[in-house]
């Protein structure tokens, strides 16, 4: 859905829709060289005219770098949908045939094209729910290409633009959050995890969230605030100010600056936002308002 979507990916969506570019799914990769696209709709990746593979891109997936640059992360799992469960024998082969071809565009080094696209239910419910159905595709008009590629863990990393690149750990941790692996990072990257993956996957989680139930989670980005994210409604009125913390792995507790304490004495609406197993699949949250703060599970005691 668009309130999945990362606001500025979505920006780019509106503006390609609001420039003309309101063709059916059908008729974009038809213009983009796909042979019988009609008969293909359904399929994920395609290979057109001139060996140039065009593949989809559900924004929802897309996570965007500290610099501004997006990717996502690519399943190689056939067997498993996002999010996890057995996938139909149907999906089975358009995963395989996806998969295919995106090593096809690595190995030749040529990148791909993408069709940037959102869901019209929630993206979790891809392959499962009866009314999942692509509400809007536009052509990017940036190339895409095949980063890093592990078989061992079934994952690569779907990155635009031209220009070589890898995500750093945190952004990569943040990323895990958004759904598209339907597998978790293996045991022992977790026993190694930074407090900063943890905190910006924390952040992820919750900007998504919110985003779900229609909200818009404004991440603040000033060092000195007393919150990390400012949650309003549809008009613009706060209704959260957010101090985001996060465990996974051999991060287990965490602490609160003076200034968030001084925020947290001010009252609503200020709360905490804890989020346990920030980096795994299983990641949940607990808000706390400022008298509960005490209670919450890891907060290291103030130093006298």
């Amino acid at each position: 859905m668009e309130q999945e979507v990362d606001p500025a990916v979505l920006a780019v969506i509106n503006e390609k829709r609001l420039m003309g570019d309101k063709r059916t799914p059908v008729e974009i990769i038809a213009k983009m060289g796909v042979f019988d696209a009609r008969q293909k709709a359904s399929d994920q990746a395609w290979l057109a005219t001139g060996d140039t593979v065009i593949a989809t891109v559900w924004a929802e997936f897309v996570s965007i770098d500290a610099t501004g640059r997006w990717f996502c992360l690519e399943s190689l799992d056939p067997q498993l949908r996002p999010g996890g469960g057995e996938r139909s024998a149907l999906h089975i082969q358009r995963a395989k045939d996806r998969i295919q071809l995106l090593k096809r565009s690595r190995d030749s080094g040529q990148g791909f094209r993408a069709v940037l696209q959102t869901n019209r239910v929630a993206i979790a419910g891809l392959e499962t729910d009866k009314a999942a159905k692509v509400s809007m595709r536009v052509p990017d008009d940036q190339p895409w290409q095949v980063g890093s590629w592990d078989a061992d863990r079934k994952v690569a990393v779907l990155l635009r633009g031209a220009e070589a690149w890898e995500p750093s750990e945190a952004d990569m941790a943040a990323a895990w959050s958004r759904g598209s692996v339907p597998v978790a990072p293996p045991v022992a990257a977790l026993d190694d995890v930074s407090p900063e993956s943890v905190r910006a996957a924390a952040i992820d989680y919750l900007t998504r969230h919110f985003a779900g139930y229609g909200y818009k989670a404004n991440v603040v980005d000033d060092p000195q605030s007393g919150y990390d994210i400012e949650v309003t409604d549809k008009k613009g009125a706060t209704l959260l100010k957010l101090a985001v913390k996060g465990t996974a792995g051999n991060i287990t507790g965490f602490s609160l600056s003076a200034q968030e304490r001084a925020d947290a004495l001010r009252g609503d609406p200020w709360r905490l936002a804890v989020v346990s197993d920030a980096i795994g699949p299983a990641a949940q949250h607990k808000l706390y308002k400022p008298a509960e703060i005490d209670q919450a599970p890891g907060l290291e005691p103030l130093l006298d």
